[in-house]
C-alpha cells in the first residue's frame, strides 16, 4: 500500500477529494430496529437458542457472545427484518449511543433486543467493513453530538440515521483502508488479550502469595479466612494491624469546595493499581484546616466505601496533606505491617469474599468502620510481606506497561481514522 496527501478537495462544504462522493445512508443500506417488544419479556429468555444483543453486549465494537441473552426459536422468527447475517453492522441507539460492531463470524442464530438497530447494505458502492470503520471516524462523532445535544435520555433514531451523509471513496480505496485499519484492530485485539492474560495470572499469583506465603511447607487451617495459611502465620482482625482506622470529611456545602485549594479523594480516584489523580475536587484551605484530624499521611490506606466498597489504594508522598470525601482512611501499623501488602490483601478474595458476606441482605451496600475492623488479614513476618508486596507489584507494572501500549496503539487508530477516513492522506492498493 501507499500512502500520500491528496491536495485536490473539491469545492463544497464536505471538503473531501474530488473523486469522492457523498450518499445518504438511507440510500446505501437498509435500517431496521425491533418494533417495540412484541410482548417480550426477561422471563421469556432461555438458557440457549438464539441470541438476543442489547448495548450492554457491544464492548468496544466487540460482541461479547457469551454473555448474550438467549430466546426461543418461535421469538426470533416472529422479526426476520433483524435475524442477523455476516457482513451486516450493529449499532447501540439507547443509552451509551453509536457503538458499532461488525457482525464478522455468527457463532449462532442472533436477534438484536430494543437498544440496537441493525445497518445492512444494499448498495455495492459501499463495503461493509467500510461503514464500520466510518461509524468509528470524526464525522459520525459530529453527527452523534448534534442528534444528543440537550437530551436528557441520548437515543438514535433510525429515521436520523438514513439521513446521514456517508463520505464515499471509491470501492478499491475503501478495501485499502479496511485492510489499514484491520491491522491496527489485530494489534488491539491481541494487546487485549495479553492484558487479560496478565490479570488471570496476577490474580493467581495473588492468591497463591497471600494464602500460601513464599517457601512454606506446613499449613494450618484458618476458620476466620475459610482457607490454609502457613503454620507461622497469624490470623488478626483488621483493626489490630491498623494505628487508626476513620472516615474522611463530609459536607453537603458547596461553599467549602473550590476551583484550587487542597486535593480532596474521592470514592471514584480509588482504583486497584493506585489513586487517579484525573478528576480531582478540591477544597479551601479553611476547610481543611478544620478538618486536620482527617489529613492523609504517606503510607496511608483509602478505601472505597460506596460502589465498589473495599477497593483500595495506597497515599503517597505526594498526597500527604491531601483529604478525601466520606472514604475509609486506614493508618497502618508501619512497624509490623507493609502498606502495600495490606492494600493487595484487601483488593483480594481473602477479603473481598468477607466484603462480600458482611454485605449480604444489604439493600445499601456501604463498607462502613464498624464492618471494615472486622474483617480478619493474615500476618505473615514484615519481611515476607515486603517480599510478597514486591512479587505482586511486577504484575502491576507489567500491566501498567501494557495497558499504555494498548492505549498508543488506540491513539494510532484514532490518528489514522482522522486523516483515511476525511481524505487528508489517501491510501492506495498495489
Amino acid at each position: 500500500m501507499m500512502f500520500y496527501k491528496t491536495t485536490d478537495f473539491a469545492d463544497s462544504p464536505s471538503k473531501i477529494p474530488r473523486d469522492w462522493e457523498v450518499i445518504k445512508m438511507g440510500d446505501a443500506a437498509s435500517v431496521k430496529g425491533r418494533i417495540g417488544w412484541r410482548g417480550l419479556k426477561a422471563s421469556e429468555y432461555t438458557p440457549k437458542g438464539p441470541c438476543l444483543i442489547a448495548n450492554k453486549h457491544v464492548i468496544n465494537t466487540k460482541i461479547m457472545w457469551e454473555k448474550c441473552d438467549h430466546l426461543t426459536e418461535f421469538r426470533y422468527e416472529e422479526s426476520p427484518e433483524i435475524q442477523l447475517k455476516t457482513n451486516d453492522v450493529i449499532m447501540s441507539k439507547d443509552g451509551t449511543i453509536g457503538q458499532p460492531a461488525f457482525i464478522d463470524i455468527l457463532p449462532d442464530k442472533a436477534t438484536l433486543n430494543s437498544t440496537m438497530m441493525l445497518l445492512r447494505i444494499t448498495d455495492s458502492r459501499l463495503v461493509p467493513k467500510f461503514l464500520f470503520y466510518f461509524l468509528q471516524g470524526p464525522q459520525f462523532e459530529r453527527f452523534l453530538a448534534q442528534k444528543i445535544s440537550g437530551t436528557s435520555i441520548p437515543h438514535l433514531f433510525q429515521r436520523d440515521m438514513r439521513e446521514l451523509d456517508i463520505i464515499l471513496p471509491p470501492h478499491n480505496e475503501q478495501m485499502a483502508i479496511v485492510g489499514v485499519l484491520g491491522v491496527v484492530d489485530s494489534a488491539i485485539e491481541l494487546a487485549d488479550k495479553v492484558i487479560a492474560k496478565t490479570e488471570r495470572l496476577k490474580k493467581g499469583l495473588m492468591q497463591q502469595l497471600l494464602t500460601r506465603g513464599i517457601g512454606h511447607q506446613q499449613f494450618k487451617y484458618s476458620k476466620e479466612l475459610g482457607s490454609e495459611v502457613p503454620k507461622d502465620w497469624d490470623v488478626i482482625k483488621y483493626d489490630k494491624a491498623n494505628e487508626r482506622i476513620f472516615v474522611g470529611i463530609a459536607t453537603s456545602s458547596t461553599k467549602h469546595f473550590a476551583s484550587e485549594g487542597i486535593p480532596l479523594i474521592r470514592n471514584q480516584n480509588i482504583k486497584e493499581k493506585g489513586i487517579d489523580l484525573n478528576d480531582l475536587t478540591y477544597i479551601t484551605k479553611n476547610f481543611a484546616e478544620a478538618n486536620k484530624s482527617k489529613t492523609l499521611k504517606e503510607n496511608d490506606i483509602v478505601t472505597v466505601r460506596t460502589g465498589f466498597p473495599g477497593l483500595s489504594s495506597k497515599v503517597t508522598k505526594e498526597m500527604e496533606g491531601w483529604q478525601t470525601f466520606t472514604t475509609l482512611i486506614s493508618r497502618p501499623k508501619l512497624g509490623e505491617f507493609d502498606p502495600d501488602y495490606l492494600v493487595y490483601v484487601l483488593n483480594s478474595p481473602v477479603c473481598r469474599n468477607q466484603i462480600a458476606r458482611l454485605q449480604s441482605g444489604l439493600a445499601q451496600q456501604n463498607l462502613n468502620v464498624g464492618a471494615i475492623v472486622n474483617l480478619y488479614v493474615p500476618k505473615p513476618p514484615k519481611t515476607e510481606q515486603i517480599q510478597i508486596a514486591e512479587r505482586i507489584k511486577i504484575f502491576y507494572e507489567k500491566q501498567r506497561i501494557e495497558e499504555a501500549y494498548l492505549e498508543k496503539l488506540k491513539l494510532i487508530k484514532q490518528g489514522l481514522m482522522n486523516e483515511l477516513l476525511t481524505g487528508k492522506v489517501r491510501v492506495k492498493a498495489d
